[in-house]
């Protein structure tokens, strides 16, 4: 089983991926590939933030 990325990890690659595009160093078949593993990284930062929410909420509402 794959362990699951950080956040921070998701994040950086992310960065990477944009920064490729922004510079022009990927040729179509790869930008193509990198835009579908963007895709993935902002789902699961967006899924990380989002359960993260819920448990401070969850956390705060306690008190």
């Amino acid at each position: 089983m794959k362990e699951e990325m950080k956040y921070e990890e998701a994040m950086q690659r992310l960065e990477t991926i944009v920064s490729q595009i922004e510079n022009d160093e990927l040729g179509i078949d790869e930008l193509t590939a990198r835009l579908k593993e963007a895709k993935q990284m902002l789902k699961t930062c967006r899924d990380k933030l989002t359960k993260t929410d819920k448990e401070i909420r969850k956390l705060l509402d306690k008190e």
